[in-house]
């Protein structure tokens, strides 16, 4: 999709897009993480996870045109520009990560909507008997509910092309984000005092153990809320030349990761500040927050509002490839490739393909179900940040760089950029690990289908 592809492509239109993509779900959980790891390493890792992601994203930038920076040929998505400067069996696996990524995401955000959903509903129920009620609910009639708007939204064609989608999207990632600065903030205003230690959740808090695997799982939790490394290309599309794209694109980057990074450091720094050793995994709907309800109400209906759509727009590149698949596999198949037409008064008929309906749906119910039985929001965006950042975000634009350029084996610039690579797949590994082992903890106490918060 083309993030407001109908504006001219400027350096500022470009930073609107990326901050656009970047702040979202991911700074929910940002509290939690600088909770585990301390007033010192906390900031640092995420100054360090920014650095990393403007550094690797200008390499990514570089690969927009194959062969000459100003006149090369383009590559349209980030598939099209591994596919010019890799080619072969990367190309597939580039495809593999992508696709469980995307796929993971959609489980992602139907456990935060469904969380968000409950947390609308806990906080009127408290409000209602003046905090007496404990409010218990089960997770999974929300998710349910998600799951059927997602099987109708996805049967809408070329949903994600929707040039308000992404203003929508923008507007209400912002109002959930301030609100929960503003309530961090007003939150240590109120106490007087700045939580936190230096060195993070105290052990007696937490085991030995559960502090190490806690600490890894804040890595991916970091790790989710930068990656956008998908889209950037798509992004990129949309600027206008001269200048060569990739100039501009890396201001675009440098402006765009250092505004997210100021942002994520206020909400994840006040929010550890206002709870401590006690963050919640989810900021506005670890309850944390109790007052004011009306404002706790509008941040998790805006959260709802961003995600219904971003699943969408998540999708569809998995929805496209699975379809051109099965047109390219079974050409002669009337299922697959026939449109029946829908009159509607009014507008245009519907085209209606009984493939897609079928496989769409098919789709958002396992998701919707994978979801019920791992309702586990910190845990699962821990497990995607780590499998997406070092594939996504450092080993392809870093292999495309060196091919790009043509830059010698065992060259001084050759052996740096491996080093950061490697570094980071040891980063991924900890942090995939720490998110399995936080899964590991919770389904101990969990029972499928039958958990109420």
């Amino acid at each position: 999709h083309r993030w407001f592809s109908f504006l001219a492509g400027t350096v500022w239109t470009a930073s609107a897009h990326i901050i656009t993509a970047v702040i979202g779900s991911g700074v929910l959980s940002l509290a939690w993480a600088t909770a585990q790891l301390g007033w010192v390493a906390g900031p640092l890792v995420m100054i360090l996870f920014s650095f990393v992601t403007y550094f690797t994203s200008t390499l990514l930038a570089a690969c927009y045109r194959s062969g000459d920076p100003v006149n090369g040929k383009r590559n349209y998505t980030y598939m099209d520009a591994v596919r010019s400067n890799l080619g072969g069996f990367k190309v597939k696996i580039c495809g593999w990560v992508q696709y469980l990524n995307l796929f993971g995401v959609a489980i992602g955000y139907t456990i935060a909507s469904s969380i968000s959903m409950m947390a609308i509903k806990r906080s009127n129920c408290f409000h209602a008997s003046g905090g007496k009620n404990p409010c218990h609910m089960n997770s999974n009639p929300y998710m349910v509910a998600f799951g059927i708007v997602e099987i109708i939204f996805s049967q809408i064609p070329d949903f994600d092309q929707l040039w308000w989608l992404s203003i929508v999207a923008a507007v209400m990632s912002f109002t959930y984000s301030t609100i929960g600065l503003g309530l961090g903030i007003a939150k240590v205003a109120e106490t007087g005092t700045i939580r936190g230690s230096l060195t993070g959740i105290s052990v007696g808090t937490v085991t030995q153990t559960q502090k190490i695997w806690r600490s890894f799982q804040a890595l991916g939790d970091i790790a989710f809320a930068y990656s956008y490394s998908l889209i950037l290309i798509e992004i990129q599309d949309t600027l206008k030349a001269p200048p060569a794209e990739s100039k501009t694109m890396k201001k675009a980057t440098l402006i765009s990761v250092g505004v997210t990074t100021l942002f994520y450091m206020l909400c994840g720094c006040m929010g550890y500040a206002a709870f401590g050793d006690f963050s919640p995994g989810n900021l506005l709907t670890g309850f944390g927050f109790y007052n004011p309800f009306w404002l706790l109400d509008i941040a998790n209906a805006a959260i709802v509002i961003h995600l219904v759509g971003a699943y969408q727009v998540y999708c569809q590149p998995l929805f496209a490839f699975i379809e051109k698949s099965a047109t390219e596999r079974f050409p002669d198949s009337e299922f697959i490739t026939k449109d029946i037409k829908i009159p509607i008064p009014g507008f245009r008929p519907y085209n209606l393909n009984l493939f897609r309906l079928v496989w769409r749906t098919i789709f958002v119910i396992i998701t919707t179900l994978i979801s019920m039985l791992l309702p586990f929001f910190n845990d699962i965006v821990g497990l995607l940040g780590a499998l997406g950042f070092w594939p996504l975000t450092v080993y392809f634009p870093v292999e495309m760089y060196i091919s790009l350029k043509k830059i010698p084996k065992w060259s001084t610039r050759w052996v740096c950029l491996q080093i950061l690579s490697i570094a980071c797949l040891f980063i991924t590994i900890a942090a995939a690990a720490g998110s399995i082992a936080g899964v590991v903890l919770d389904l101990k106490s969990f029972k499928p289908f039958a958990t109420v918060y």
